[in-house]
């Protein structure tokens, strides 16, 4: 099963700001949510925030957050950022 990916428009609008590595990995990132779906224990420092938010890291300043509604096929990727400015 595929689970369908939707990047929130500010998450978006902060990812042209960040560095083109960490554009990347969120790349990669979105590729693993869609195939394996929002559990990626295989990311650095992932860990699940809530029964329905998630978040993983991508080096030690860049995490990217998402939410997945319990037996739901779409993932919503709402932060992809500094870890400082990070909404958890």
């Amino acid at each position: 099963m595929q689970y369908k990916i939707i990047i929130k428009e500010k998450a978006e609008k902060n990812l042209y700001k960040l560095p083109w590595i960490i554009q990347k990995k969120l790349v990669l990132l979105v590729k693993d949510l869609k195939e394996k779906g929002p559990i990626q224990s295989n990311w650095p420092n992932f860990s699940k925030l809530s029964n329905t938010e998630y978040h993983c890291h991508f080096g030690y300043s860049w995490v990217a957050c998402w939410e997945n509604e319990l037996n739901s096929i779409k993932i919503e990727v709402y932060y992809v950022g500094s870890r400082e400015k990070a909404p958890y």
